[in-house]
């Protein structure tokens, strides 16, 4: 069952169905189906009733806590981070400092992410500062592309692995 999660945000012409099918959920949400029954799976959204026909009935519980997810999915939070705010909020009475500890580490990663971000940007401005248009042969970007060894993407500090691929 779910828990007192508020369903805030449902459009009027949801709130009046009783039953909502997983195509109407995924209108309402701008959820896939496919990710719907993945939080299922993932015991995110508790598995529905179904209809005379064997379908999915899901309820304006199920529209509230499926906008919780896809609204801090949208924030960044990672699954066990979502998981632990649906936790706390189906247990009204206990204290929020769980939520505060998960927005303050989100925000830390937030804030890492953009450092890494403005680093990649700076050794971007850097190359196109060093091109000043000609041949290619002679590109200054092609050729610290080319350079696998040169050390700029090993370097963590613009995103980096460490390992001269760049990526994360």
């Amino acid at each position: 069952e779910i828990g007192p999660l508020a369903t805030g945000g449902s459009s009027p012409h949801v709130a009046a169905m009783t039953r909502l099918s997983i195509g109407d959920l995924s209108r309402a949400t701008g959820v896939k189906a496919t990710t719907i029954r993945w939080y299922e799976g993932e015991g995110l959204l508790p598995t529905p009733g179904r209809s005379e026909g064997g379908h999915r009935a899901y309820s304006e519980a199920h529209l509230g806590r499926l906008g919780f997810i896809r609204h801090a999915r949208e924030l960044g939070f990672p699954m066990a981070a979502i998981r632990a705010l649906l936790d706390l909020a189906d247990h009204p009475e206990r204290d929020c400092g769980t939520a505060h500890r998960v927005a303050t580490v989100q925000i830390a990663t937030i804030d890492a992410k953009i450092r890494q971000l403005q680093a990649l940007r700076a050794e971007l401005d850097r190359l196109a500062a060093a091109c000043e248009g000609g041949r290619a042969a002679e590109c200054r970007i092609l050729e610290v592309l080319a350079d696998h060894a040169h050390g700029h993407c090993a370097s963590t500090a613009h995103g980096g692995r460490g390992d001269g691929f760049g990526g994360q």
